[in-house]
Formats: structure tokens, sequence, C-alpha cells
């Protein structure tokens, strides 16, 4: 079935593109309705415009909170044209059948977005008439076309052409379902925000009920194991530097598995600002590496880690790759290369691997992931802010007789950034430049400074060591200096720190506190 648009009902806070759209439907005959600041603007243009106050014969008032909350308005969007009781309702009333409502709304999350935003600020930008006709067109999708974002009127325009100004029940539908996932998106942000403010100034770090929407950015072949159905979802902002928004210029569709891996590498490297490498593995890195001399060496060092487990792997770079990077890339095989750009030349070579997916992410300084950390659990949902905790290091506490060193400074400074991204327990050996061994998710923090120790194909005699929390007891200390390690950084707080530093003193080994945890399970 198609539908003749004859009328149009045109009231829109983003007006990217309306004039034109508007003129175009001009063209077809169509009837334009529009309210406010919207009917100047095209009348503005030279168009025929009616305002909705004329048709329905009640004025705007209230500051504009009252303007589209009226029968005429609701009658022409949800008459049934193929309901006898409808049509005879809608001619005794004087109803016209509005076929057409191009309607986006107030920018509330903008609004509540703006430092100083005030709950009054947030309440005057809560659309009230705009969500209302919306979902009534949508509801009445058969015969009204619902249109919400500007990107659509393109396509609408040229259905039109191609139909003679009729638009098909299968379009309908689809921006119909469009429109319900907009309204609760907006109903969700309101919920949110308001679940967690209140009119004396009261704040909550989290509401009483928590509502987001996620958009389906792929389906994947399975989810970490074969016989599991999955698919990528992302969220509303697509400009965040974040693999959900990566752009894939080659190889194969990202799994599941190189999704949270890619995930993983992508916020490890970004902590960095030196030239940066990683290599991730099952969401740890079994390589990093920074260095003065440029993105090459960052590679090379890193891969000296553990040569074995970066087979495979995953690869993160925060600087863009050139030529003679991409010539060592290629000797080795791997799955994801991540990097904020891609030099041509590097391209042509890193096209020889057709199977290794090369993903683009520009790093930006102005807008980094925020916002909340989720974790599913059978029955409920986790919720926490991301740690995105950066500790100056010359501001932890010096705890043992002596202090560090400024180069044992700066390998703790790069230790303490790779272990906040390692599984619990964690316990990293590094050099300035060059993470040398890691202990990762054990179930006692010892087996983990000791399977660091153990994995370690660099030699660990003279490197710092970073524990993502505090230890339990000296053992720790005493496996460390055995290990040859010369300085250690922890978060500190256990009733037996007292024995840890004295057998840091014993050893000569210098001990600072940041007095933060990085757990990451």
């Amino acid at each position: 079935m198609q539908n003749e648009i004859k009328r149009a009902l045109i009231s829109v806070t983003d007006k990217k593109g309306i004039i034109e759209f508007a003129e175009e439907l001009a063209k077809f005959g169509v009837e334009i309705l529009s309210t406010g600041g919207t009917a100047e603007q095209l009348r503005k243009s030279g168009l025929n415009v009616t305002d909705v106050s004329d048709y329905t014969g009640f004025p705007e008032m209230m500051d504009g909170r009252l303007k589209t909350l009226h029968p005429k308005i609701h009658g022409g969007l949800l008459a049934l044209r193929d309901n006898e009781e409808h049509m005879n309702a809608a001619k005794e009333h004087g109803i016209d059948l509005i076929d057409m409502a191009v309607i986006n709304l107030y920018k509330f999350e903008d609004t509540v977005a703006k430092e100083g935003c005030t709950l009054e600020d947030a309440v005057e930008n809560i659309d009230i008439g705009g969500p209302t006709m919306l979902r009534a067109a949508a509801k009445n999708y058969r015969f009204v076309t619902v249109v919400t974002d500007p990107e659509d009127y393109p396509k609408i325009l040229k259905e039109m052409d191609e139909t003679g100004g009729k638009i098909s029940e299968a379009t309908n539908y689809n921006l119909s379902v469009k429109t319900f996932q907009l309204t609760a998106r907006y109903d969700a942000a309101i919920s949110n925000y308001l679940g967690k403010t209140s009119p004396v100034g009261e704040k909550k770090e989290f509401p009483d009920t928590f509502t987001i929407q996620f958009s389906r950015a792929q389906d994947l072949r399975y989810g970490e194991n074969p016989h599991q159905k999955a698919a990528f979802y992302r969220e509303k902002d697509t400009s965040l530097p974040a693999i959900a928004n990566a752009g894939q210029l080659q190889g194969k569709e990202l799994s599941y598995n190189n999704i949270m891996d890619s995930d993983a590498a992508w916020n490890m490297v970004s902590d960095f600002d030196l030239p940066t490498v990683v290599v991730m593995k099952h969401s740890n890195p079994c390589g990093a590496a920074t260095s003065d001399g440029g993105i090459l060496e960052a590679y090379k060092k890193a891969m000296e880690t553990d040569p074995l487990s970066a087979f495979g792997g995953i690869v993160a770079f925060n600087k863009n790759v050139d030529k003679g990077t991409a010539e060592e890339i290629v000797k080795t095989f791997l799955e994801v290369i991540i990097a904020p750009g891609f030099d041509q030349d590097a391209m042509e070579i890193l096209n020889t691997k057709k199977n290794m997916r090369v993903l683009e992410i520009p790093l930006s300084t102005e807008k980094q992931s925020a916002g909340y950390d989720f974790r599913r659990v059978a029955g409920g949902l986790l919720i926490q802010d991301r740690d995105t905790e950066i500790t100056d290091i010359k501001d932890a506490q010096v705890v043992t007789k002596r202090a560090p060193s400024e180069e044992e400074y700066r390998a703790l400074d790069f230790a303490w950034r790779v272990v906040k991204h390692v599984k619990s327990n964690a316990i990293v050996y590094a050099a300035k430049d060059q993470l040398v061994g890691v202990g990762a998710g054990q179930m006692s923090r010892v087996d983990s400074v000791k399977i660091a120790s153990m994995k370690a194909n660099l030699p660990t005699k003279g490197t710092v060591l970073a524990s993502d929390a505090f230890f339990p007891f000296r053992d720790g200390v005493d496996m460390a200096a055995e290990a040859g390690v010369t300085a250690i950084v922890q978060p500190g707080g256990s009733m037996r720190d007292e024995e840890s530093i004295k057998a840091a003193d014993e050893h000569g080994i210098a001990m600072i506190f940041t007095g933060t945890r990085h757990f990451k399970h």
C-alpha cells in the first residue's frame, strides 16, 4: 500500500536541511502546517505555510507549552483512513488528515550535559507536544509518514519522486520503529536525569531506575564460543574515540573476542602520551612499550615482552602507523591492528595481509569515553563509574627508607599505567619504557608475582614492580626481591603494610603507596 502525501506538519528543533526538504514537498503540492520558529523560517524562505494556531483556532500560550495538543492535530494524525467511523468523525469536527509529521525534539540531553544546568533548565527542555505527535503518527504508520531525522530527508524525497508523491507502508513502518526508538531514548534520558536530582538540590550518584539504549551495529558470527549467538551494539555518541566507532579499513569482520580484546588494548594505549604500543591477548597485555624514538621502536620493544603470546594478538598504537612499522607488523600473524591513522604506504604493506583487521580510531583530546561501566549478572546489572584515574606517581607516598630514583619513578609510572589494565590479582614487572612480565588473574597475589617472573622473556633484574592492590603479606615483596626488583608501586592499605615496608627496606627496595586501587575483574 502507498499513501499520497497531501498535508505535512513540520515542527523541528534541528532545522538542518528543513527548508530544502519543505521546498521539495511543496513541489508535490503538499500543504504545510507548522509552528513557531519553524513556521517563521519556512515563510521567510518563500514557502506558503499555515500556522498550527490558525488551523486549530487556538493560540499558542504558556510560553509555547501549549500549541499542538489539540484534537485537530491528533485526530489528523490518528484517524484510520480505512475506517468509516473515523472518517465521518473527522469530517464532522473539521479535522483535516495529516499524512506526514516532520518533528524532532527539544535538546534535553544536550541541555543537561551543559555545566551549570539547573533543574529548571532541564524541565523547560522536556518536550511534551513533540513526543505526543510522534507517537500518534508512528502508531498510525499505515497511513502517516513520520520523520525524525534530517538524514532521512533525501531517501523520502527519492521515493516520492519515484512514486509521484507517495510513500509505501514498508517505509512508514521502518520510520515508525525509528520514532519509537527515539522517544524511548528521550524518555530514558529524562528518567535517568530526574531520578538522581531533586527540587531541593539533592543529588544521587545513580538513579532509582536506570534505562539506556544501544543501537545494533552488526550481527556477529557467534559469541565467545561458536554455540553462542551474538551481536554488537553501540551508544548514540558516534564521535567518541572508541572501538564502537572505529573505521575498519580492511580485513575480515570482527568477532566477539576481537571486539573485547580490541577495546581492552585501545583503552590501555589511550592512557599514554609518548608513542606507545600495546599487545593484547585475552584482555590482558602480553606486551607494551613506550619510546622517545618513535612508534617503530615502541612496537619492537612491545613485541619483545612475550613474542610467543603475541602471536595472533591485537596490537594498538597511540600514534599513526608508518611504512617502517607496517613492514615489521606483517612479519607476525596478528588478528587486529588499531591506530589513530595509517600512512598510505603503510596501508599498501598491510593490504598484503588481507585477513588482518585494520581499525582506525582518531584520538581526541576533547572527548574521551566516560560515563558508566556495566556488568550483567543473572537477574541484575552492576553499574560503576569508569576507572579513568591517572595517578601522578610523584604524588605517591614514599614509605621506605629509600625513595625511588628518577629512572625508577619513570618506570613506576609506566608500570602503574599498565597494571590498571591487567586482570586481578595483577602484577607487572617493567623497565622505564617496556613491560617485562605479567601475572594476571590469580587467586593469590604472591602467585601473580611468581607467574610474572616466570613469564618474563626479558631479564627482571633492575626492573620495578606494580601491584594493582596491596600486598596482604610480605612474601610478595620477598619474591620480587629475588627477581631483582628495585622499586615497587602499590596502593597500600593492608593491615600488614608495615611488614611489606620492612621487607622492602631489608632488600633495599624503594616502595611508594598511591592510595588508589585498580582491581579489574
